[in-house]
């Protein structure tokens, strides 16, 4: 089997809202579009987020890698998301993770390479 193209999908409450959450946050680009769906690329990866989404909190298992937490996870907030777990020291070290979620509830990891 060829594999084309790895894709991760959630889901979305408001379609339009969460792309614009994706596009202003990490600066994602938008590959397709269609009225019940949003493929979109961030540093290579493809997000594709569907409509008809309950907007309920949900783990996705996105990590994304940012060079500072700290603004990173300032910028979430900026754009309508959220943390569960804010960006905290460990060991002395600065914040290397941050627990994060979008406009429609779907939560996702931030972190700094180590």
């Amino acid at each position: 089997m060829q594999v084309e193209r790895v894709k991760y999908v959630i889901w979305a409450a408001d379609l339009a809202r969460a792309t614009r959450f994706y596009q202003e946050t990490f600066g994602a680009e938008v590959t397709r579009s269609s009225s019940a769906m949003t493929e979109l690329e961030i540093a290579g990866a493809i997000i594709g987020i569907h409509g008809g989404g309950e907007g309920k909190r949900t783990w996705t298992g996105i990590s994304i890698q940012v060079a500072d937490v700290v603004t990173g996870a300032a910028e979430v907030i900026a754009n309508g998301g959220g943390l569960v777990r804010e960006p905290a020291e460990e060991d002395g070290e600065t914040p290397h993770l941050a627990m994060c979620f979008d406009t429609d509830g779907n939560e996702f990891m931030l972190i700094r390479k180590r």
